[in-house]
């Protein structure tokens, strides 16, 4: 029995970390490859600086998980990605309730990016 609740409980938590943020737009990598080059958005990669040098996308500037976003400018859209698309979520989360209004989350991150 109390294993049912122990799982129950654990997969309350994934739905709840899953779910899609309010007011965050999500996009597929096929989506990223048409607006990487769109000059009034700005690209951020919340990767590790390692994982960032290993591979990245050249428009993204390497901003990793945790740091200070407030400085990125708010009059523009910012689109973010990661490895899977787990810390790109957090992060949007965390620029929404910084009060950026159009951020970008990148379904599947450079896990899914193939150019």
């Amino acid at each position: 029995m109390e294993t049912w609740i122990i799982l129950g409980m654990l997969i309350i938590f994934l739905i709840w970390r899953l779910r899609p943020v309010k007011g965050v737009k999500t996009i597929s990598t096929s989506e990223l490859s048409t607006i990487v080059n769109d000059q009034n958005k700005i690209f951020v990669d919340v990767r590790t600086p390692a994982e960032y040098k290993g591979r990245n996308i050249r428009q993204f500037k390497n901003i990793p998980l945790g740091s200070d976003f407030s400085k990125l400018p708010k009059d523009k859209e910012i689109i973010v990605i990661c490895q899977s698309g787990m810390r790109s979520s957090q992060a949007c989360k965390q620029l929404k309730k910084l009060g950026y209004e159009h951020v970008t989350n990148v379904r599947g991150g450079m896990s899914a990016w193939r150019n």
